[in-house]
């Protein structure tokens, strides 16, 4: 089967300024990241707040486009594309973004919301829209003669994202790219939200790119979960996979942050000290380094690449929690902190 989606080596940087206005450096918001979306998947991505998920999800959609790399959708190669092309290509690929309420117009009521991308691409005429979207607005759950009269402040935070949800499968299309799409919800209505998203999926046959900080709820919607941090992947793999046998610290700290439900079931932790490095001149090496416990020399000196230890899960550590900590490990605390400016790394 041939991938949906396939990204390769996508890179994605932004310039910014000093504050004399001068060149103030680079972020590297996303460096090389590679992955498939398959027809039917849903593909999580997990990471913490400034990894790059957004900005990956983004770059997917050309929008802005990516430095450098390759996204290949349906078979047609989106970066080469202009224009009308790129338009059209668009249609099958939708984005609900994190604020239902930020995206959707204040002035404008639910009808013409939904109906605004069957406007945009000039689908059928009038009777046919507002029949779409009575049937859209009762595909998400929401009765047209009681909300599609009414304006988004009048909705509550659930039904503002239904509202954004069913605008986002108006075209019928192929892939979904949901950013965040629950983390603003109440912890009752993230459940309803993701149910209708796992109905959706199953009615349609939707494709899902399911971005999202918290481990639990991407574990709940994938089929497979990416973990990022600091703009790389650090480990792939089958959902119940990366979730009880994860193979990277970060992915098992991540975990760990899960709180318990029950007193007594917590996991043995791996505490993160310290922020994340810039992502203006992140670490030599493996970018995660500087606030992991199994960090060696070894991992200032050489970047590991993603590689596979089990069926379909892969993992980028140079001593994955499959392996015992190398002997030369530094002890937390006393790591040197280098950037790759000060190891002369590029």
């Amino acid at each position: 089967m041939m991938p949906l989606l396939s990204a390769r080596d996508v890179v994605q940087e932004f310039t910014v300024r000093d504050s004399g206005g001068g060149r103030g450096g680079v972020v590297q918001a996303v460096s090389g990241v590679s992955f498939d979306v398959m027809p039917g998947e849903a593909l999580g991505i997990v990471g913490e707040t400034g990894s790059g998920k957004s900005t990956l999800a983004r770059a997917l959609l050309q929008a802005p486009r990516p430095k450098s790399g390759s996204v290949t959708f349906r078979g047609t190669e989106l970066t080469k594309l202009r224009g009308r092309a790129l338009l059209r290509a668009r249609r099958h690929m939708q984005f609900v973004f994190q604020d239902p309420f930020g995206s959707l117009d204040p002035k404008w009521r639910v009808r013409a919301i939904v109906s605004e991308p069957l406007v945009a691409y000039r689908e059928g005429n009038r009777d046919s829209r507002r029949a779409r979207v009575d049937e859209l607005l009762d595909l998400v759950g929401l009765d047209p003669a009681r909300y599609a009269g009414r304006h988004p402040r009048e909705l509550s935070g659930g039904q503002a994202q239904r509202v954004a949800i069913a605008r986002a499968v108006a075209l019928n299309p192929s892939l979904l790219i949901c950013d965040e799409a629950v983390s603003s919800l109440d912890v009752l209505i993230q459940a309803q939200v993701l149910n209708l998203l796992e109905e959706l999926r199953a009615e349609l046959g939707l494709s899902f790119v399911f971005i999202a900080h918290d481990m639990a709820l991407v574990k709940q919607v994938s089929d497979r979960v990416a973990v990022m941090y600091l703009g790389k992947l650090c480990e792939t793999g089958p959902g119940d996979a990366v979730y009880h046998s994860p193979l990277h610290p970060y992915t098992r700290a991540l975990l760990d942050s899960i709180p318990a439900t029950e007193p007594g079931t917590g996991r043995a932790t791996i505490t993160l000290k310290g922020e994340p490095p810039s992502p203006i001149n992140p670490p030599s090496g493996c970018r995660f380094r500087t606030r992991c416990p199994r960090a060696a020399p070894r991992c200032a000196e050489e970047e590991p690449g993603l590689r596979e230890l089990a069926a379909g899960h892969a993992v980028a550590c140079h001593f994955p929690l499959t392996m015992p900590p190398a002997e030369s490990v530094v002890p937390a605390g006393s790591t040197t902190v280098r950037s790759a400016e000060e190891t002369g790394a590029s």
